[in-house]
């Protein structure tokens, strides 16, 4: 330690600031600029997702004191066996009415409370030597502020050349729960739908004439959901309820300011039927992708309706004719993303205990901890073996 609020390293220093001490920094809005979710949705995280997360950034320079990186990260209670389901969660249920706290810690987690994991390089070239500096300084970091386990969470696979260095010093890599792609490379969708099988096509069909009896059912896409906040924001939590995996929960005011900050790219589609809004959808567009953030149902007539299909459907309609070229969507709901044609786009936690007598242990009690391990419909995807 060189001062308060930094961790020196062989090659440079890590200094802690808050997401306040960042504004006005000219070196922040360089950190994640080709991606979508840029430094402004860090910003729109931490003000509006407060719940028990405490956010930091890692400043990271050279021994010249430029900076090559600023690392979003934040302290979170976790519970570890959030999702996983039968005889585990009934054994570690029984052992938490004696022990409330039992497999629930404090963890240093590394990247986006809300949304997958990215190094936050000023320069794609950087990104090893970004690595090198994060592996230097995390452990001493989550040690002094009493955390039990470092974890870069959700990392695409891109990034395993780079975080390699991780694997090879005491850290466990394991699958974490991947998004989706499909590919848009189609006139329409019913070119698309043609490359699917005869019974998802035959199931599609029945379901959408199914839909299409009932009521009519308008779609509209918009780049500020401000107004219309209070109808859909319920319809948001009723998908999140039904979630196995409740990590973070978006607020109101998450969709207002994502509204705000980023309207080039912030979408939000809303079906309504009767003038009552029964689905939207939020959205982000960037570099010819649109990104599925998350999706409201109105469960009082989703089921009946299909709409997860029928809203499905009209979004690839929309990003078709719009130009774009793939549809990514979060984790979980796999079985119709299955038969729809997705691929899987991996994503790897990266955890260490900071015992280092806790490792070996703790390596092992990964294995069944690990959420991929409990969802059988990940394995019969065609790129299964790339978890």
């Amino acid at each position: 330690m060189e001062e308060r609020g930094s961790i020196s390293f062989p090659h440079g220093i890590a200094k802690i600031v808050t997401g306040a001490e960042l504004e006005g920094n000219s070196v922040w809005p360089r950190a994640f600029r080709d991606k979508h979710k840029d430094h402004r949705y860090y910003e729109i995280v931490e003000q509006t997702l407060a719940q028990d997360f405490e956010y930091r950034y890692l400043l990271l320079e050279d021994e010249s004191s430029e900076v090559r990186a600023i690392q979003p990260v934040f302290f979170v209670r976790q519970n570890l066996v959030e999702g996983v389901p039968g005889k585990i969660r009934s054994i570690v249920d029984l052992v938490r009415k004696q022990f409330p706290r039992f497999l629930t810690m404090r963890v240093l987690m590394v990247g986006c409370a809300a949304g997958e994991g990215h190094l936050g390089a000023c320069r794609p070239e950087d990104e090893g030597w970004t690595a090198e500096a994060l592996l230097a300084v995390l452990k001493t970091y989550a040690r002094q502020n009493k955390a039990s386990l470092v974890v870069l969470k959700d990392f695409p696979a891109k990034y395993r050349s780079s975080l390699g260095i991780f694997s090879a010093n005491g850290y466990a890599c394991v699958p974490s729960m991947p998004m989706t792609r499909l590919s848009l490379d189609y006139r329409d969708f019913d070119e698309y739908l043609k490359t699917l099988s005869y019974a998802t096509r035959k199931s599609l069909r029945r379901k959408f004439r199914k839909t299409e009896r009932a009521p009519k059912i308008d779609m509209e896409v918009v780049s500020d959901i401000t107004s219309q906040v209070d109808e859909i924001y319920p319809l948001y939590l009723q998908v999140h309820e039904r979630s196995r995996f409740k990590f973070e929960t978006l607020t109101k005011d998450f969709f207002c300011t994502l509204a705000e900050r980023m309207p080039e790219r912030a979408r939000f589609l809303i079906w309504r039927q009767l003038g009552r809004i029964v689905a939207f959808s939020c959205c982000l567009i960037h570099d010819g992708t649109i990104y599925d953030e998350c999706l409201g149902l109105d469960y009082k007539v989703a089921l009946d309706l299909h709409l997860y299909f029928y809203t499905l459907r009209d979004v690839i309609r929309w990003a078709i004719a719009g130009g774009l070229r793939s549809y990514c969507s979060g984790p979980l709901n796999y079985d119709p993303k299955l038969h729809l044609g997705c691929q899987l786009v991996p994503l790897d936690l990266y955890v260490m205990h900071t015992r280092a007598f806790f490792n070996p242990i703790f390596r092992r009690a990964l294995k069944y901890l690990e959420p991929t391990r409990h969802d059988p419909i990940l394995r019969r995807f065609p790129n299964a073996d790339e978890l």
